[in-house]
């Protein structure tokens, strides 16, 4: 990633699942969104790992950073409300 800030920032999220079918359901509705997901300045890496998705972000300034974390967080969002829902009926 180039850079030309003085600093890159990097962190991980991880969404923790209580299941491993709902862990792989919310990873196959993710990966056709991730693809689109490209930018020169944030970089996200998606991986499933157990019952958990785990999110790597490496941005090279604040801004895009944050555009990153609101990503996996709308997708978070999402797959919450949905779950939700279906547990209704």
């Amino acid at each position: 990633m180039s850079n030309s800030n003085y600093f890159t920032i990097k962190s991980t999220i991880e969404l923790s699942f209580k299941d491993s079918k709902i862990c792989e359901i919310s990873y196959n509705s993710f990966l056709p969104e991730f693809d689109k997901k490209k930018s020169r300045r944030s970089k996200i890496s998606m991986e499933k790992k157990d019952n958990s998705l785990i999110f790597h972000i490496e941005s090279s300034d604040i801004t895009s950073f944050r555009a990153s974390v609101n990503d996996i967080i709308s997708f978070g969002k999402i797959v919450d409300n949905t779950i939700n829902i279906v547990e209704k009926y």
